[in-house]
């Protein structure tokens, strides 16, 4: 079901109302210059599925609920270089334009901004990594990836006798495969803006034929070097092991299961092609703040496990590499790096312009963010895990309070 225009596929019933479907959109490559003017933004990032072909992600027709929750974090404040900043701060200082709080599954605190509410299907960035991430996990427990140590060139063989050769699918999702890259997104001439060249030519093939030309920097497993260009590698060696595409596999073993409220959108990286990878999902906070209350429920549906024994603690701590360097990340999942955080084992999925799914399994706590920040990275006036931090701590002593 290729979506072309932003209307749903025909004969599919729109589980939502496309409010924005008509305002005037900016161009992809000014996304990752962050040459956007801020409404630009806002109108861009909330109509993704204009950008590329996409594929719809099927949700179900009995949502999971989230009920309200009688706690509160209106007068929350956090301190960050000794200034004192209170909500309203961070959601105008952040260019916050969606924040909701889960506290054990329960909406303690729901807001849109920008003329968005909770309808509306924002772009994912690198969020989308956590959840490719995720769909390799239940590809294992599905006995369809042979497991961790499985071979990049034996799913995906465009990468024959390229520097993938002895990459194994545990490399690339500690983003540890050794192969040169440059992810940075500002750069006209980094590897990261190449493969968006690949993806913008929209020709079957493109991505991999920019990662087979990487050269081998390091042995596999010795570093870690941060690359989107991976991440479009599992979204074919996913593809390759289910044999379907990746927004029917995510509808069928999570969206409709689970209970998400709303069709998603997932960009191709040809019309009919692969999804990619490590961006290009287009979901509503509620239904990204579901994703995050799975990986907090360890992965359960109805009683049963999705993911292998063992995988959420692996896939969202600290991994190590062959020398014994411990890296804050795990399988596509960025780790803590505050003091509460790691105390916490708190984990985040992560995208540039501000996106967030923040867990804290230690005090049952979920926050979706979405945000339009001007460049996509280095911009956040209030570091995000600060405030995170500080509402997870608020409704854990909340919680062991007496009403």
């Amino acid at each position: 079901m290729i979506n072309l225009t932003g209307a749903l596929p025909d004969g599919h019933t729109p589980d939502l109302t496309i409010t924005h479907a008509d305002e005037p959109i900016g161009d992809v490559e000014d996304v990752y210059s962050g040459h956007l003017t801020p409404d630009m933004a806002v109108n861009t990032f909330r109509n993704i599925d204009r950008l590329f072909p996409s594929r719809t992600v099927e949700a179900g027709d009995s949502p999971r609920p989230l009920p309200a929750s009688n706690a509160s974090i209106e007068d929350i404040t956090v301190k960050v270089d000794d200034e004192t900043y209170d909500i309203y701060d961070y959601l105008a200082l952040n260019s916050v334009t969606g924040l909701l709080v889960l506290k054990d599954g329960e909406i303690v605190y729901e807001t849109y901004q920008r003329g968005n509410d909770e309808n509306t299907r924002w772009m994912s960035m690198s969020v989308a990594k956590s959840i490719s991430s995720t769909l390799a996990g239940m590809a294992i427990k599905d006995g369809l990836i042979e497991g961790l140590d499985a071979q990049v060139v034996d799913y995906v063989p465009e990468l024959e006798g390229s520097a993938y050769e002895g990459v194994s699918l545990k490399n690339i999702l500690m983003m540890s495969s050794g192969v040169a890259w440059n992810e940075t997104y500002t750069d006209p001439e980094s590897d990261r803006r190449d493969l968006l060249r690949a993806q913008i030519a929209q020709t079957p093939g493109g991505a991999m034929e920019v990662m087979a030309d990487l050269p081998q920097a390091a042995e596999p497993g010795t570093i870690n070097n941060y690359s989107t260009g991976e991440t479009q590698i599992l979204a074919e060696f996913i593809h390759s092991a289910v044999d379907q595409p990746l927004a029917e596999y995510l509808s069928e073993n999570l969206w409709q299961p689970y209970g998400m409220e709303s069709d998603a959108t997932w960009w191709l990286e040809s019309p009919d092609g692969v999804e990619i990878g490590g961006s290009g999902i287009g979901a509503t906070l509620r239904d990204y703040a579901r994703f995050g209350q799975f990986m907090l429920e360890g992965g359960m549906i109805d009683g049963e496990a999705q993911l292998p024994e063992g995988w959420i603690e692996d896939a969202t701590t600290p991994t190590t590499l062959q020398g014994g360097e411990k890296l804050d990340y795990g399988y596509m999942w960025w780790t803590g790096w505050t003091e509460p955080s790691e105390q916490d084992n708190a984990y985040s999925a992560r995208g540039i312009q501000g996106q967030y799914v923040y867990v804290n399994p230690a005090k049952g706590v979920v926050i979706a963010q979405n945000a339009a920040l001007p460049k996509p990275t280095g911009k956040d006036v209030i570091e995000p895990m600060a405030l995170f931090d500080a509402i997870a701590e608020r409704l854990a002593k909340d919680k062991n309070e007496p009403r």
